[in-house]
């Protein structure tokens, strides 16, 4: 199943919101790949085949989207946009198009880039 497939199971606004956060993270996340996962009901996003490769998902429910990232609990959030009880995984909700323009989000997606890449080369 496809990553357009997964957003049109859910209705308006929820499909429209997952589009918009779609349509952010490829173009935030150069060179990116698309792994939709259809029975966990998330698209991921990695540089490479391997879970130490993702980088962030969206998460899909009836009541909203999340954007999930990978090692969030790691991640410095001044401004504390992060959530969820989890120690390691922490989402931030997207509610609406104007939550892709908060600037703590896009520093949230370019901490967790980074930390991927460190994870990569092991600096």
């Amino acid at each position: 199943m496809n990553a357009d497939k997964i957003l049109s199971q859910y209705g308006e606004p929820v499909a429209a919101t997952g589009s918009l956060l779609r349509k952010f993270l490829l173009k935030h996340l150069p060179g990116i790949t698309e792994q939709p996962d259809a029975r966990a009901n998330l698209i991921g996003y990695s540089y490479g085949a391997g879970y130490k490769d993702l980088t962030c998902t969206i998460l899909m429910s009836k009541k909203g989207v999340k954007l999930g990232l990978y090692n969030g609990g790691e991640l410095p959030d001044p401004l504390h946009v992060l959530t969820g009880s989890g120690k390691v995984h922490k989402y931030v909700p997207i509610n609406s198009e104007q939550d892709l323009n908060n600037p703590a989000l896009l520093d949230l997606l370019k901490q967790a880039l980074q930390a991927h890449q460190m994870r990569m080369t092991g600096k």
